[in-house]
């Protein structure tokens, strides 16, 4: 083999170099890309970079004779039972990106005891002799809505992009135990990620604490029933682990269902069990605004699950059906 030349084509604009090379040539492991860039055999444009250095189209990447790689695992081949389920949470689609509606309960990545997944059903999404589609953001398996997933690689990166940069406008729904005062604000509380017997969790940090991230977010309370039981919308400035739900206990009106966060004496599971309304945690990705990859913006908004929907009936709450997706261009 010999060294090659490379051009970064306009879908890989803002990829990273280690990603990019992963894309090419499936199976490379990364300490062999990183050692090819620490070495000097990979170059961008005649320069000397890290596996990290994000890519412009048309730059020229210097290809050495590659290593031999490991075979790259079998492509899992997607089942009609899953292709129809996850088309069936699709809400929007065009050529650049999809956006799912994301059910209760269903994990986005797999792990430990997790066989079924959101990024194992993506196989199913993918057009004959094109990528695999890519998870840009991740939500909590027990929170609904608004999933982000783009058609390519280059795709990915300019909405990763977006969201590091805080481009991503997102609001979430909650029914949360309690009555937030004020009835409206922002919470400016930083977090932290630490173990115990439960695994590791978010908890707030001190605003010394090294290990703490600041994480904000702007609440405001939409409506409320009996029992202190409300209705907010959230809007995370930041995306901290959790940032939501340690947020809303912060304000002592912990998320209905939140077994994990809630403190018995916020009444969390009294809540539930005397009003008859579901245990399922009540957090909803409600609408993403963002730059679309294609120029514009794109507004998507997601109907809520059935159990948030049945407890908003039970408690008299009224939420507008969701908008259909609005592309603004420029």
């Amino acid at each position: 083999m010999t060294v090659s030349i490379q051009t970064v084509s306009d879908d890989e604009a803002e990829i990273r170099l280690d990603r990019w090379f992963r894309r090419h040539f499936p199976g490379l492991q990364q300490s062999a890309i990183q050692k090819l860039c620490r070495t000097g055999q990979v170059r961008v444009d005649g320069k000397r970079v890290e596996a990290a250095t994000r890519l412009v189209p048309g730059q020229a990447i210097r290809v050495p004779p590659m290593p031999t790689a490991p075979m790259p695992k079998p492509v899992v081949q997607a089942t009609p039972a899953s292709i129809e389920a996850i088309r069936a949470m699709i809400i929007y689609e065009d050529d650049h990106l999809f956006v799912l509606n994301k059910p209760y309960g269903l994990p986005v990545q797999g792990g430990p005891g997790i066989a079924r997944h959101i990024d194992g059903m993506l196989e199913g999404l993918r057009i004959e002799g094109g990528d695999r589609p890519r998870l840009v953001h991740r939500l909590d398996r027990d929170t609904t809505g608004v999933l982000l997933i783009a058609r390519t690689a280059g795709v990915a990166a300019k909405l990763a992009a977006a969201f590091r940069g805080r481009d991503m406008d997102k609001i979430y729904w909650a029914v949360v135990a309690g009555r937030p005062v004020p009835a409206e604000g922002e919470i400016d509380l930083p977090l932290k990620r630490v173990g115990g017997g439960m695994g590791e969790r978010t908890a707030p940090a001190e605003r010394d604490d090294e290990a703490g991230a600041r994480a904000i977010t702007e609440y405001r309370t939409l409506d409320h029933a009996a029992r202190k039981l409300s209705w907010l919308e959230l809007k995370p400035h930041t995306g901290r682990t959790h940032q939501l739900r340690v947020h809303c206990v912060a304000i002592r009106a912990p998320i209905l269902g939140d077994e994990k966060y809630a403190r018995p004496d916020q009444n969390n599971a009294f809540a539930a069990t005397v009003t008859g309304l579901s245990e399922q945690m009540h957090l909803h990705a409600r609408a993403l605004t963002f730059p679309h990859p294609g120029g514009g913006t794109l507004r998507v908004e997601a109907t809520l699950p059935p159990h948030i929907d049945e407890t908003f009936r039970t408690l008299g709450f009224s939420a507008p059906p969701a908008a259909q997706a609005r592309r603004e261009k420029r």
